[in-house]
């Protein structure tokens, strides 16, 4: 099974080498097994089963929807992330044991491309399995949440671009990236996990559709009792959203773009400083409340001025706040939304969530869900099972370290030997990740018959 039946490659360089290739003997994505142990340990892919509805008629399914939507995950974090890869990964060994089910038997293999591609663009791409997909990565994190409680909340909310090519459905020209793309929405937790994400066409503002965003998220944390915060560009300030976030009791930060009220009320720290200029910049701060027009009443603004050496004018930012923290500390505090920015770098760079390659909207809408859950497995890995000499590795670091393990296959008639290499990720560092998905499993409960059971 995807082994060459031709005849071994030879090399001029030493006649002694001989170059076989077996395809279902050999896997270069042996580290997907943690993955899936961390995966069984949450009880993540099998929620699928529980929100996701078949429409496939008859009962002769050689493959159900629970492996189905672990094929179309795992091939992702491992950088695949076109269907017609399943053609060659459909007999890896490894894809083939972490998708489970008849993949796993003896002699069977894992979907091909086009049960893959069906999968995707007619089973998930309904309305109904649309809708429960994107609420999917919701559920993972209040389930990781219930192991690992929250102790406060910070949401941010920021636009990315996915450029598109040929007559892609929803594509459009976005002034600002310059390009034909679509303008997807995401939603990030401080610890990285991707909340929600929503395909836009490419001419959408930045904030469109911010409530079918922003609203469930509110809606799925209300019940904690945790301090809850918000951050978010220019083009998340307004005046809609700060009342949603005040009735939601939320802490925010937003960023103001500059107006002549504004400037005004900063107009004394906007002449140059008296002397020569330093290498260090010069930094101020000013706070002072300040109603726009369509406000019912005034908020608070934070301004940051700075002045840099060789630069005539200063470089001033304005931020709406409701915090009641030094205005230094709300400058930080805002500041920290950048790391969203870099989650979103290593979502295009680690699982290729742009790869947004079919015609439709709708299927290309499911792709991006397969992305964003993908990027929450490697994300919850990330954080959660890595040692400490390797704890501040990289989505990317991982796919090429810990993911490309190259592993030879053996069976035998009650074990499945795989034998992995140890040029990056030890035995020792893999035993440390393994050890601490372990810890994150819940016992199951103890059902009345055991408790009988144990008492006499």
């Amino acid at each position: 099974m995807g082994d060459s039946q031709n005849q071994d490659l030879r090399v001029s360089f030493d006649s002694r080498l001989k170059l076989k290739f077996c395809g279902s003997q050999v896997t270069t994505d042996a580290g997907l097994l943690a993955y899936r142990e961390l995966d069984a340990a949450l009880g993540l892919t099998e929620m699928g089963g529980d929100v996701l509805s078949d429409s496939r008629p008859g009962r002769n399914k050689q493959h159900q929807l629970v492996p189905l939507l672990r094929q179309s995950i795992y091939s992702r974090l491992a950088g695949y992330e076109d269907v017609n890869d399943a053609e060659r990964l459909c007999v890896d060994p490894v894809l083939r044991h972490v998708v489970g089910g008849r993949a796993s038997q003896p002699d069977k293999q894992a979907a091909s491309s086009s049960e893959v591609g069906r999968f995707e663009t007619q089973i998930l791409s309904t309305q109904r399995n649309l809708t429960a997909l994107m609420k999917l990565s919701g559920r993972w994190i209040n389930n990781l949440h219930r192991r690992r409680p929250l102790k406060e909340l910070i949401l941010d909310l920021d636009s990315s671009v996915s450029e598109t090519y040929g007559r892609q459905q929803g594509a459009a020209y976005n002034g600002h990236f310059a390009c034909l793309c679509y303008h997807p929405l995401f939603l990030f937790n401080q610890h990285g996990d991707l909340e929600y994400a929503m395909l836009r066409r490419g001419n959408k503002a930045s904030a469109k559709y911010w409530r079918k965003v922003l609203l469930p998220v509110i809606e799925r944390y209300r019940h904690l009792d945790i301090p809850k915060f918000f951050r978010g560009d220019a083009a998340f300030a307004i005046l809609a959203l700060y009342r949603v976030l005040e009735k939601a009791d939320y802490r925010y930060a937003i960023r103001l773009k500059a107006n002549a009220v504004l400037e005004r009320e900063i107009s004394h720290l906007l002449t140059r400083p008296v002397g020569r200029p330093s290498h260090k910049p010069k930094v101020c701060y000013h706070s002072f409340q300040y109603q726009a027009k369509s406000w019912q009443r005034s908020r608070r603004v934070v301004a940051k001025v700075e002045w840099h050496a060789g630069e005539l004018f200063p470089r001033v930012g304005f931020i709406v706040t409701n915090l009641n923290q030094h205005s230094k500390n709300v400058v930080k505090f805002y500041n920290g939304r950048g790391t969203a920015e870099q989650w979103i770098k290593e979502g295009k760079n680690a699982v290729r969530w742009t790869k947004l390659s079919c015609r439709t909207f709708k299927d290309n809408q499911a792709r991006l869900q397969l992305f964003a859950l993908a990027y929450n497995l490697g994300n919850f890995l990330r954080r959660l099972a890595l040692p400490k000499p390797i704890q501040n590795w990289s989505l990317t670091t991982l796919r090429e370290k810990l993911v490309k393990v190259g592993a030879k296959v053996t069976r035998h008639a009650k074990y499945v030997f795989f034998q992995l290499a140890e040029v990056a990720v030890p035995r020792r560092l893999f035993a440390a990740i393994l050890d601490r998905i372990a810890r994150l499993a819940i016992p199951p409960p103890v059902t009345h018959d055991v408790k009988r059971k144990y008492i006499k």
